[in-house]
């Protein structure tokens, strides 16, 4: 890469602007901003919450907590990282970032994407060994079988964002800096690149399918795997707890995968376009509900957690009756 190259990017594309939604009138600003602003804080207080159940309540470190605690705080990092920029840019009219926050903020985008997907196979693996082989599962899944599977998904999602964003970096960048997005993502940046990008929007398409696909095959065969385990099963209450674990693990997974394989299939076929509103609308929306609804659907229907939130409620209603009887005058 050539000197000149290099002054003349920088000389000329040193930040990038935010647009958001396309065709958002201006009198909404504010009152998408709040909207943000509340899955924001709805993510951020659910996922936490998680957080600090696994720390204090030992009976939660098992396998299945320990995929939770990850993805928790897989969501908080995504939210975290996509969120305050967009709300800034709404609430103050402020959709300025810097060439390198941008490209910074594109990595961790895509790294997160890539760990939850990461994340989201492992959690059909622990589900697959616990159904299908419920006698060997204590052997197969301990403490720190998970935390090896978890920390090398942490450590192995970046290497797929990492080679996109090596292709992006060599792009030269000398005039439009408009991002047509809530964040900066590896096609919103590369559209802006004076040159021609289709082999790499093509490499880009190659490796986020890659890693999508493995994944999703994956959770395909675990999960019809643990259609037939629990088909053979003679008990109905027994088989109808394994559909009702499943189904709502399903739920969530659809939720990511499916608009996904929308959103990038319809960037790459000629004829199946879709408009820069339409876009962004479904990657916030399957970037956005999974980390909301996460922690209160698990809080909800796992069992372990129901029981320890009751057992804090009497807990503290009973320290709340002795104080009042300390403080109450005779």
């Amino acid at each position: 890469m050539s000197q000149e190259y290099i002054l003349s990017r920088s000389s000329v594309v040193t930040e990038f602007f935010i647009v958001g939604f396309p065709g958002l009138q201006p009198k909404y600003y504010s009152l998408m901003a709040a909207f943000l602003l509340c899955i924001y804080i709805a993510v951020i207080t659910g996922n936490s919450l998680i957080v600090v159940l696994f720390v204090i309540e030992r009976s939660l470190q098992k396998p299945m907590y320990i995929i939770m605690l990850s993805l928790s705080l897989s969501d908080i990092g995504f939210c975290t990282v996509a969120l305050p920029k967009v709300i800034s840019r709404y609430w103050f009219n402020d959709g300025y970032i810097g060439f390198y926050v941008c490209l910074f903020q594109r990595q961790l985008i895509h790294y997160f994407g890539t760990l939850n997907s990461l994340i989201m196979m492992i959690m059909a693996l622990d589900r697959y060994l616990a159904i299908c082989y419920p006698l060997r599962y204590p052997v197969l899944m301990t403490n720190r079988t998970m935390r090896l599977l978890i920390g090398f998904s942490w450590v192995t999602a970046m290497i797929a964002p990492t080679i996109s964003l090596m292709q992006t970096v060599k792009l030269p960048f000398c005039g439009p800096n408009t991002i047509i997005h809530c964040f900066c993502d590896g096609t919103s940046i590369n559209q802006l690149a004076c040159a021609d990008v289709t082999l790499t929007n093509l490499n880009a398409y190659a490796v986020a399918m890659f890693v999508l696909l493995v994944p999703f095959s994956f959770i395909i065969f675990s999960y019809l795997s643990i259609l037939v385990s629990v088909l053979r099963i003679a008990n109905t209450q027994g088989r109808m707890k394994a559909f009702s674990t499943c189904a709502t693990q399903l739920t969530i997974i659809a939720i990511y995968y499916v608009p996904r394989f929308v959103v990038y299939t319809t960037s790459n076929i000629p004829n199946a376009q879709m408009n820069s509103s339409q876009k962004i609308a479904l990657v916030m929306f399957y970037s956005l509900l999974p980390p909301v609804v996460n922690p209160f659907i698990y809080c909800i229907r796992i069992k372990e957690i129901r029981q320890f939130f009751i057992k804090w409620c009497v807990h503290r209603n009973r320290f709340s009756l002795k104080v009042n009887k300390l403080t109450t005058p005779k």
